[in-house]
């Protein structure tokens, strides 16, 4: 499996979509959220051969470095990678101190996303002025010394952002070019948000920018034979191909776990000093006992449920949005479903022409992709 290690909760960014708006919202159904941990540790504060015992009973574990800002913890991530028992690193990060770790540390990460929201405009609005230069600064010395792991565009998409713009550029761009991108919707996390012009929105520019960068990314692996890792299209893609029905796609409380910075285990790791959300502590749990979880109520019996696999564990529990404002979400699901069935005749026709392969489609599952945006 793979577990999401919090090394802090301290950021060098204040990005206008941090989870901390959840907790400064008027929250809808608060008291359903159950006691908040309030001595949870800003920092790791456990002894990490805790930690080491943990990883070494999952003869699979994978290590997924989170925060936070990980990289404010930089010596941990350099301790880890040389210490741990675990198959694979990976690291969620936004880039700005990605030249703190040396270049032998980085290269025992086999994964990074960086976090990146389309162009320069686009970028800074939301993560502060200067942001982009220097996350692309960092990722071309990265390239240069000779990294050879993936590197994932992380995008986070609020109201008003253009998809397509963004995608677009982040795979276009001559300074530093994504294969790989995912993103996803700044929805259903917080309270306090104008459904009015999140529907006009999501009707408007996000489903018909969905409708064109599936067909540009179907166009490209046509033209190229090759498959861009365009996660939100090439893992439903590859399930729809294969007729496999998903549980929740990030893997979530099945796959994926998540340890704070005070060793509680919890399914999601933005499920931070939720206590209720709290399945045990590496001090004293064995990772075969922890509980399978997935989305229940009306997602069981949703009828695309085989494709979304519920979506998001955190915003299906909190239910911080209205069943009619979730809706709202579900359809931007039921429009990307769509927009797949339309394009696969075209990709099962490369398939059976020899120009492609379903194995062109395989990815590195359970990455820290939600899949569904």
């Amino acid at each position: 499996m793979n577990y999401f290690v919090l090394l802090t909760d301290r950021c060098n960014l204040n990005c206008s979509y941090c989870r901390g708006r959840a907790f400064e919202s008027d929250a809808r159904g608060m008291l359903e959220w159950g006691e908040i941990d309030e001595d949870l540790p800003s920092d790791l504060d456990y002894d990490i051969a805790l930690l080491y015992r943990f990883l070494a009973r999952d003869p699979a574990a994978a290590v997924t470095f989170y925060g936070g800002e990980p990289l404010m913890r930089a010596d941990l991530v350099e301790r880890i990678t040389k210490e741990a028992p675990v198959r694979r690193f990976m690291l969620h990060t936004n880039g700005l101190l990605l030249d703190r770790l040396p270049f032998d540390v980085l290269e025992r990460i086999d994964t990074i996303s960086v976090s990146v929201d389309g162009d320069e405009e686009q970028t800074d609005d939301h993560r502060g002025h200067g942001t982009f230069r220097k996350v692309m600064e960092n990722l071309c010395w990265l390239m240069r010394k000779g990294y050879r792991g993936e590197v994932i565009a992380r995008m986070t998409v609020p109201i008003g952002a253009d998809i397509e713009r963004g995608v677009s550029y982040l795979s276009e761009n001559s300074e530093y070019r994504f294969d790989s991108i995912h993103w996803q919707l700044d929805a259903g996390f917080a309270t306090g948000v104008d459904i009015g012009r999140f529907r006009e929105w999501i009707d408007h520019s996000y489903n018909p920018g969905i409708r064109l960068l599936v067909r540009r990314w179907v166009k490209r692996i046509a033209e190229e034979c090759r498959v861009p890792r365009w996660y939100p299209f090439i893992a439903t893609m590859h399930d729809l191909l294969e007729g496999r029905p998903s549980r929740l796609r990030c893997g979530c409380g099945h796959e994926s776990y998540s340890i704070m910075t005070g060793g509680a285990i919890t399914p999601c790791p933005i499920m931070v000093g939720l206590k209720s959300m709290y399945l045990g502590h590496i001090s004293t749990t064995d990772p075969s006992s922890l509980p399978r979880m997935e989305a229940r109520g009306v997602c069981r019996t949703c009828n695309i449920h085989d494709f979304c696999g519920g979506r998001c564990l955190y915003a299906h529990i909190m239910a911080l949005w209205s069943e009619e404002e979730r809706g709202i979400i579900c359809g931007t699901v039921e429009h990307l479903r769509r927009c797949m069935l339309e394009e696969m005749p075209r990709l099962r026709r490369l398939i059976d022409g020899g120009l492609l392969c379903l194995q062109d489609l395989d990815f590195q599952r359970y990455n820290g992709c939600e899949i569904i945006p």
